[in-house]
């Protein structure tokens, strides 16, 4: 079952005079409990692409179900409940508050979402449980290594319990050891039936999701380009969807 479907979507910019289209008519499904990669070069289109997935921003044309309900002409306030309800971010640079513990830190968006202080709590130390940082609840930012911050951040995003999690560059501020254990624990959430999708144009985060999504210019590739893709690293393995496959697909008309 497909939990976010995208239908001819474009985002066209005017500057200048001048028409530049960072997305021209997309259409995408991602199925839920999917573990996906978009990749793409620098300009691809990318991230322009994670922002309207992610109701960070509308686009020009098209349209966008996520979770059955069509969004693509939410207001503001309509779009910024949907992310907080049905969406969790991680990112690069962890986005945590410097003054705010890491239990403090979870509960934001609980306290956006209206639920007592009580059921926050609980719910808080659940997530950092699934991250193995309960024993570090009470430490500020500061005090904890780059991958400490990033599993506080994945904490953050779940404990609304979201229908599907993008991370962008999610290792990107990361040694190679520490972004490795990151990128196994996105591997062990998806395991677990959640929805995850990774921005990157990392070879090595690309290699390990069973699917992955190449944006250039605006466009699905029809190709993947096998070294961005990761596929050398992972050799091919057996169930792995092709930018082709994506793009090549009948896709059903949007309801």
């Amino acid at each position: 079952m497909a939990l976010v479907e995208l239908r001819g979507v474009s985002k066209i910019y005017h500057l200048g005079g001048e028409e530049i289209r960072a997305l021209d008519d997309v259409s995408l499904d991602i199925l839920e409990g999917e573990f996906i990669s978009i990749i793409g070069p620098s300009g691809s289109g990318k991230s322009t692409l994670m922002h309207i997935l992610g109701c960070l921003d509308s686009p020009t044309r098209g349209t966008i179900k996520l979770d059955g309900t069509m969004i693509q002409d939410a207001s503001a306030r309509e779009l910024a409940r949907i992310r907080n309800r049905k969406i969790g971010f991680v990112f690069q640079f962890f986005n945590l508050l410097p003054k705010l513990n890491v239990l403090q830190n979870v509960e934001l968006p609980m306290i956006y979402s209206g639920l007592p202080a009580r059921k926050r709590r609980e719910r808080a130390v659940e997530a950092l449980k699934l991250v193995e940082m309960e024993n570090r609840a009470r430490h500020r930012p500061m005090q904890l290594s780059g991958g400490q911050q990033q599993r506080t951040a994945i904490a953050r995003a779940l404990v609304n319990d979201p229908k599907i999690v993008f991370a962008d560059e999610p290792t990107g501020n990361l040694d190679s050891h520490t972004g490795e254990v990151i990128l196994e624990l996105f591997r062990k959430l998806s395991q677990e039936g959640r929805t995850i999708a990774l921005v990157t144009h990392d070879p090595e985060i690309a290699a390990v999701t069973p699917r992955r999504i190449e944006i250039r210019d605006g466009r699905i590739s029809k190709h993947l380009d096998p070294k961005l893709a990761g596929l050398d690293r992972a050799n091919a393995e057996p169930g792995t969807r092709s930018a082709e496959h994506n793009a090549g697909a009948k896709l059903p008309a949007a309801n």
